[in-house]
């Protein structure tokens, strides 16, 4: 038994900065729903990374952008967070978001740690599946 124990322990240690890091990532998504949801665009941008922020220049065209592009960001119902995911080098969050008229929307979050802080570089809307053409 102790044998055991003593070959978990690695393990363990191992996953508790992955799962840090997954609450990390998970809160600063969660934060930019509350911001957006609030009507805040100006939190909502302090999410961003640098890319994002030099891209969209002003939190209005950042906001204008996710209002036309992404409306179930923009006024998101129910949000349930999927797997963490590191694919070609970048950490992936999988989120599952329901809209407003309660269609469920699957989206992909690319995250970047800036200056030891989670930021959102990218989103990208999947196929939900289940959900026809």
């Amino acid at each position: 038994m102790r044998r055991l124990i003593v070959n978990l322990l690695p393990v363990l240690w191992l996953a508790l900065p992955a799962a840090a890091q997954e609450g990390a990532i998970e809160d600063v998504i969660t934060r930019q729903f509350e911001a957006f949801r609030g009507g805040d665009p100006v939190r909502a941008f302090e999410f961003a990374s640098p890319t994002i922020r030099d891209t969209f220049r002003t939190p209005e065209n950042f906001a204008a952008m996710v209002r036309q592009g992404y409306p179930m960001v923009w006024s998101p119902g129910a949000v349930r967070f999927g797997p963490l995911r590191e694919v070609a080098g970048q950490l992936w969050q999988r989120v599952r978001v329901r809209d407003a008229q309660g269609r469920e929307h699957l989206l992909d979050y690319q995250m970047r740690q800036v200056d030891g802080a989670w930021k959102i570089n990218a989103v990208q809307v999947l196929k939900a599946p289940g959900v026809g053409v």
